[in-house]
């Protein structure tokens, strides 16, 4: 079963390979240049949840010690680090296609959305595992992934803000109870890229620098962005360039939607000393739809990411008391686009999870 969960992983190029897919179609004749531009957007939001629910879900965890056994940790972050030339070469050949086709107004625009919603998965989502990992060229390739998406401020924040406040009202990527996404993912983006450089210009002070000192993370990423936007310009003009800042707009759009989705309602008890009581598996929603799992190396088992958050994808558990989605992130993706829809599923679970909880408590 590991084994073949370890090969199940590769499932996770899928997803960028839609976007070549898509213009293989173009090319065959088998959908006008329009329709062929969407495919990707049909296939993660249409045929991937229908996929899910058929599939099902996999509440097993990991046999730490076969897996050791099977010496296979070397593969897990293989698969990870290969992301970052992927995105990459996607991103170029991607700006490059919405220069050159000739694409009606629709066809460009579901050009856009695709590539944005794939920069999200395969960037965002890869660059989130990487960037809680130790040592130099994990977080690197994690901060190299979010240059792609111009959304670098995520390193930071998430690390030193996100995993800190996390379902509670300090959190900007933490949806209160009521809340809809429309109003919630600006106000994250904005709040989120404020925090990040706060947080930076904090830790520069601490070390007795300025805000402007060349150790500035966010100072050396906007560099890096800048130069791939110019590497960019020079490779697909300027409709190029302005196509690789627009789909890193849509990805980290797609990152807070999937944040609301994720905290939806949950709080952290406030205890009488101010402070909050410690984050556990119980303040994130947890989903274990398996083929969604396999493709987003288990974002969905986000509960137990927040209880130990250097655990690394292939060792994430379930645990049975974690608050459970009615389905995998792509179908509580478009759920959640439809607020009366979100708030008649979703709110429901939320009341009864918390009358859960103050039962246990009390």
């Amino acid at each position: 079963m590991i084994r073949l969960k370890a090969v199940g992983y590769l499932l996770a190029f899928v997803t960028p390979a839609l976007m070549p897919f898509a213009i293989w179609l173009l090319a065959r004749g088998v959908l006008s240049a329009d329709l062929a531009t969407w495919f990707p957007l049909f296939f993660l939001f249409v045929l991937l949840p229908l996929a899910d629910y058929l599939i099902g879900a996999d509440a097993s965890n990991p046999d730490e010690i076969e897996a050791e056994r099977l010496q296979l940790r070397s593969w897990y972050r293989l698969l990870t680090l290969a992301c970052l030339p992927i995105q990459l070469i996607l991103v170029f050949w991607s700006a490059a296609q919405f220069s050159a086709l000739p694409l009606t107004a629709v066809g460009k625009l579901g050009w856009l959305l695709s590539q944005g919603v794939v920069s999200g998965v395969l960037a965002i989502n890869v660059a989130h595992e990487l960037i809680h990992k130790s040592g130099r060229l994990e977080p690197w390739a994690g901060g190299l992934l979010l240059c792609t998406v111009n959304y670098f401020g995520f390193k930071i924040e998430h690390l030193r803000g996100h995993h800190v406040h996390v379902s509670t009202p300090h959190d900007a990527s933490s949806a209160p109870l009521g809340s809809q996404v429309y109003t919630f993912v600006p106000q994250a983006l904005w709040r989120n890229t404020q925090n990040a450089w706060r947080l930076e210009a904090d830790r520069l002070r601490r070390l007795g620098v300025g805000v402007l000192h060349w150790r500035n993370e966010m100072l050396i990423w906007s560099a890096v962005t800048l130069v791939l936007g110019g590497l960019i310009y020079a490779y697909a003009g300027a409709a190029g360039l302005a196509f690789f800042f627009a789909q890193g707009l849509i990805a980290a759009m797609t990152l807070e939607v999937i944040n609301y989705v994720e905290h939806y309602g949950l709080e952290r008890r406030a205890l009488d000393n101010g402070h909050y009581e410690r984050t556990t598996h119980l303040h994130s929603w947890n989903s274990n739809y398996l083929l969604t799992n396999l493709m987003l190396f288990q974002l969905q088992r986000h509960s137990d990411h927040h209880e130990t958050a250097r655990r690394r994808y292939q060792s994430l558990r379930h645990y049975d008391a974690s608050p459970q989605l009615p389905g995998g992130y792509a179908a509580m993706f478009l759920l959640a686009l439809v607020p009366p829809l979100w708030k008649r599923v979703i709110d429901p679970r939320v009341q009864t999870f918390r009358a859960r909880q103050l039962a246990a408590v009390g």
